[in-house]
């Protein structure tokens, strides 16, 4: 396969992209624009990046908003509770149906690798079961890591540390945790110390539910982050959502910074998602919500971008454009200069492969897989303020998905002349 008249991030010119045996084995510079023959797939212009990447999402429970209830207050915690009712109807063929209708919406907008979180609040550990054997059978296609995420606690929840251990031996990639909803500070405390004893004893990736609310005395993330620190586990190890942080004083931030510069842990933001659920105690002046996206990229502490949810009891919304919720992101986090709008795609592609510690197989370069899409935009800025759609997405040299751009006649009224 060659690619050619394709823009690359960063760069001005027109490129060539060369594919054998699904690798990049040549990336040229043009000095002109070609004409197309019929082996070649002809980029006109536009840009040409690595996959989209879906960082945070629960896919076992996508597609549900409101079976048997809806969530009439938005909330957080309420959004637990229809969950908690939705979960005994949670069957394999339930949960395979509407995985599957998720993961090809998701892939339908240049998304190539997941990580979803299944509960292990669950006696059944149906969703583990039936999201690890997806992950298998979809290897070829999309590649999933799921996460072992102790939706009601890891230590508050009967049983709750035996069925993680369950989660494990089934298969599960990564151990989350929730300290901020265990009962007292102090099991919160001994689940952040317990989720990095077993990623240590088994090999296994660290995502945390970490500080997913307003207080700003729910302070578990300086836990995990010196957790993370002595053990050098660092990379391997993410801080989600951490919302607690836009509650943070300056004075206790600064501090906080200086650890989590040192532990090198990964953090997602969820905005569409924490701009509702959160500030839902504030009158006015009334928080975002959100942990400090705009600081934590400006300190060069890798941070990105997920959905979190499609249409289910924390988000009714949702339509599996990642790139919707960049557009959201940054103007959430008003993170709205130029040089924000250069290096976006960023939050929804490499900094979110350093998240998933998946760098050595990722990215536009010579000698690794040929994983791309092609968006409808010269630059990263140009796909963000149009909302460039996914023309082409290819996997290991391989299209998966192609699409034409829209056509718009223009109304007999316009007249640029």
């Amino acid at each position: 396969m060659q690619l050619i008249n394709a823009r690359l991030r960063q760069q001005k010119s027109l490129f060539t992209l060369d594919i054998v045996d699904g690798y990049f084995s040549a990336i040229t510079e043009q000095t002109q624009q070609i004409v197309a023959t019929e082996n070649q797939i002809d980029a006109f212009g536009n840009l040409v990046s690595a996959p989209f990447i879906e960082p945070h999402i629960h896919l076992d429970a996508a597609l549900t908003a409101g079976e048997p209830n809806w969530n009439h207050s938005g909330t957080l915690f309420e959004g637990i509770e229809r969950w908690s009712e939705r979960k005994p109807l949670l069957n394999e063929s339930d949960i395979r149906q509407r995985v599957l209708k998720t993961v090809e919406l998701l892939v339908s907008n240049g998304v190539q690798f997941i990580r979803t979180h299944a509960d292990t609040s669950d006696n059944s550990l149906v969703g583990v079961r039936t999201l690890c054997a997806l992950r298998d059978e979809l290897a070829d296609k999309i590649e999933i890591q799921v996460v072992g995420f102790p939706q009601d606690g890891l230590l508050s929840f009967p049983n709750g540390l035996a069925l993680m251990q369950e989660a494990i031996e089934i298969g599960v990639d990564v151990i989350g945790g929730i300290p901020h909803f265990e009962y007292t500070r102090e099991l919160g405390e001994a689940s952040m110390k317990k989720v990095i004893e077993l990623a240590l004893k088994y090999n296994k990736l660290v995502d945390v539910h970490c500080d997913e609310i307003d207080d700003p005395n729910s302070r578990f993330l300086e836990v995990l982050a010196c957790e993370a620190l002595f053990n050098d586990l660092g990379s391997r190890v993410t801080a989600s959502h951490t919302t607690a942080m836009g509650s943070y004083d300056n004075a206790y931030c600064s501090k906080l910074f200086r650890l989590l510069k040192n532990s090198n842990i990964n953090f997602i933001s969820c905005p569409t998602e924490s701009i509702h659920l959160q500030g839902r105690f504030d009158s006015y002046p009334k928080r975002r919500g959100l942990t400090r996206v705009k600081e934590l990229n400006e300190a060069n502490i890798n941070v990105c971008f997920g959905q979190d949810s499609i249409f289910d009891p924390w988000y009714s919304l949702g339509n599996g454009k990642l790139l919707r919720t960049l557009d959201f992101g940054l103007h959430i986090c008003q993170m709205m200069g130029y040089a924000d709008f250069s290096t976006a795609l960023n939050l929804i592609t490499d900094n979110s492969a350093k998240t998933l510690n998946i760098q050595d197989r990722y990215g536009v370069e010579v000698g690794k897989p040929a994983s791309f899409i092609l968006l409808d935009g010269e630059d990263d800025y140009s796909v963000i303020r149009k909302q460039g759609e996914v023309l082409l997405s290819v996997r290991l040299g391989e299209v998966i998905l192609k699409r034409q751009p829209a056509r718009v006649v223009t109304p007999n009224w316009i007249d640029y002349e």
